[in-house]
């Protein structure tokens, strides 16, 4: 870890010549506190001091922070030269013209060992766990707070919104036209890669929705499987498994790992939603759940022009009700029942047993990001609505789409409504985390990227401890990605040093190439090659061999069916034309089906050739290791 030290002092140095300033000070301190509070100086302490920063930025005013002391004034003594440069040393206020490489290089000093994947101790395991039954009380509090008022008016605003999506996606239920499919994760029940198609679970409340004669076999031929399902009544149904992930050294993620039947079909359920989410024009101005940019972009317009907030929401998830989700889908039936039938009411909370859920669902669920998305937007809306004292309408939702983005628990939303929209998001159950939201001063952050007065002063962040031998795979691929983010010159110069003790070979390469290397205009041609005659380089690339996992039978045939299904609705407009009274994007799982068993399976004229990997039968998952292979590769 004394390597990490080096790291940041090297970092200090060249952020230091950019700034006009000096870090002998600042070396010293952290040197004396790393050796007496370890790592978490590093990862919990200085990130706190970031985070204390940039809320200083937004209201302008510099405070004192607990754990470093000051001198003359409010402002740490600690990064001094560089705070000198932002704030007035005497009275704490944000300088007139900033030093914006200043702010910087401040953001890169504390906050860039804020993300590095350590397991957290057990006591902060257990501490997670504890919140996460908290925050369940919090939910039924929460609802047990709203009128029937506030669920009236908060149903007609998502109606403005999402009726058309809702509408399709209810008659792609009631015709039969869902599409599952299984994802890659693990599961409740232990279930994982191919012994997925094999699942002989199923619920009564999907049965209901979801006849598992249509969904869990490939067709009538394999009705003999049935009998061996076992259909779970509701209170005997798998609860979803609640586990940490790395996430920080301070704190894991929390996710909930879905029985493998309910995450099939809403896989299925997700495809619906992002087929017809895609036919709204509108609605692709408000959410994304693919590109980030749009969000970052107007972000960076707020901090230029004052115009639009961001705001962060803590535990965004695990804070969006059932009771509203419910609401927001009651005029569509077969939708209401279908969302309903593939959410899991219980959990397993290690610690804490077994947990009825008042929320809709935790990270995990296929489902859970697109609803947390609509329901913030229709609180957003709810919130401006309140703020204007108009009723909303369809026309005046679209004359704000330039000013409110909601990609998962990122909001933008306007400046002129923000207290508003805070106080309904608070009201109905949301928790708008204060020190990650900005909208006084000229300070956004938004998906990652951050802005002062229309400048990026986003940071590279370490996310792994630097490698010591060619066997640390996982640290060396982390640290050659790094190395190619950063732009310091003595900083890459020593990454260059310590990766070239470890890698025999490491190459210039071009910014397209496997390699391992060093990213550069002008890369390296050790030969070429012998039939297409393009550059090549001899180095590492990252080798990820996904598991042996063998799948034969019924489930062979139903995987197939299911990708077959996939890659010709991809392809459908100039692949399906044999099917009777066909419309794009409209072809259903039965349709697929009656197709593929009136057509000899060898070869049919209107099928697309397969696209995924000829092996799948025989390996799939997550890899379980990662290694890396020397040999000639392409250079660019």
């Amino acid at each position: 870890m004394k390597s990490l030290m080096s790291l940041w002092t090297r970092m200090a140095d060249d952020l230091a010549i950019l700034c006009c300033t000096s870090a002998t000070a600042d070396k010293k301190t952290i040197g004396r506190r790393f050796e007496h509070e370890g790592l978490s100086f590093l990862t919990i302490t200085l990130p706190d001091l970031g985070k204390a920063t940039q809320k200083w930025l937004d209201q302008g005013q510099a405070g004192i922070h607990p754990s470093f002391t000051t001198g003359r004034g409010s402002l740490p003594l600690f990064l001094g030269g560089f705070f000198n440069r932002v704030f007035d040393r005497s009275s704490g206020a944000l300088l007139d013209k900033p030093c914006v490489d200043s702010i910087y290089a401040i953001r890169q000093l504390t906050l860039g060992f804020a993300k590095m994947e350590i397991p957290c101790s057990d006591a902060r395991v257990r501490k997670a766990m504890q919140d996460y039954v908290e925050c369940e009380k919090d939910v039924r509090k929460s609802d047990a707070r709203l009128t029937e008022v506030d669920l009236s008016e908060f149903q007609r605003i998502s109606d403005l919104l999402f009726r058309g999506v809702f509408a399709q996606m209810d008659r792609d239920v009631y015709y039969g036209h869902i599409r599952p499919k299984h994802g890659p994760g693990g599961t409740a029940d232990g279930l994982t890669g191919n012994g997925k198609f094999n699942q002989l679970t199923w619920t009564a409340r999907l049965d209901r929705v979801f006849p598992l004669d249509k969904y869990l076999i490939p067709n009538h031929h394999f009705t003999g499987v049935l009998e061996k399902v076992n259909v779970l009544e509701p209170g005997a149904e798998i609860p979803v498994k609640v586990i940490p992930v790395p996430k920080t050294l301070k704190t894991p993620r929390i996710i909930a790992m879905e029985p493998t039947c309910m995450q099939y079909m809403q896989q299925g359920l997700l495809r619906s939603f992002l087929a017809a989410f895609s036919r709204d024009e509108l609605l692709g101005r408000l959410i994304g759940f693919v590109d980030q940019g749009p969000n970052q972009l107007l972000a960076q317009q707020g901090s230029a022009d004052g115009r639009t907030a961001t705001l962060d929401l803590s535990e965004a998830s695990d804070r969006v009700s059932n009771q509203l989700v419910r609401r927001m889908v009651s005029r569509w039936p077969h939708l209401s029942e279908a969302i309903d039938a593939t959410r899991s009411r219980r959990a397993f909370v290690p610690g804490h047993g077994e947990v009825r859920l008042a929320k809709f669902a935790s990270m995990g669920s296929a489902l859970c990001f697109p609803m947390e998305a609509m329901v913030f937007t229709t609180l957003i809306f709810l919130g401006i609505q309140k703020s204007l004292n108009v009723t909303l309408s369809r026309e005046l939702i679209e004359s704000l789409s330039g000013s409110v983005r909601v990609y998962g628990d990122d909001l933008i939303v306007p400046v002129d409504h923000v207290r508003t929209i805070v106080q309904t998001l608070e009201h109905f159950g949301a928790r708008v985390g204060l020190h990650k939201s900005f909208w006084t001063g000229k300070f956004r952050e938004s998906c990652g990227k951050e802005y002062f007065d229309g400048q990026d002063v986003s940071i590279v962040k370490v996310r792994q401890a630097l490698p010591t031998t060619m066997a640390d795979v996982t640290e060396v691929i982390s640290t050659v990605a790094l190395r190619n983010l950063l732009w310091f010159p003595s900083v890459v110069d020593w990454l260059d040093n310590l990766l070239t003790g470890i890698l025999k070979h490491f190459p210039k390469v071009g910014p397209a190439s496997p390699v391992l290397g060093r990213v550069s205009s002008r890369p390296d041609q050790g030969r070429m090659h012998p039939y297409l005659f393009s550059p090549q380089v001899r180095g590492y690339v990252v080798q990820a061999k996904a598991p042996a996992d063998m799948l034969e039978d019924y489930g062979a045939l139903l995987k197939c069916l299911l990708k077959l299904e996939n890659d010709m609705q991809g392809n459908a407009d100039s692949c399906v034309s044999a099917i009777p009274s066909y419309r794009p994007g409209t072809v259903s799982v039965g349709q697929f089906r009656r197709v593929v068993e009136n057509q000899p399976y060898s070869s049919p004229s209107w099928a697309p050739p397969m696209s995924q990997d000829e092996k799948h039968l025989e390996r799939t998952g997550r890899p379980k290791r990662v290694s890396i292979k020397l040999g000639w590769w392409p250079a660019v």
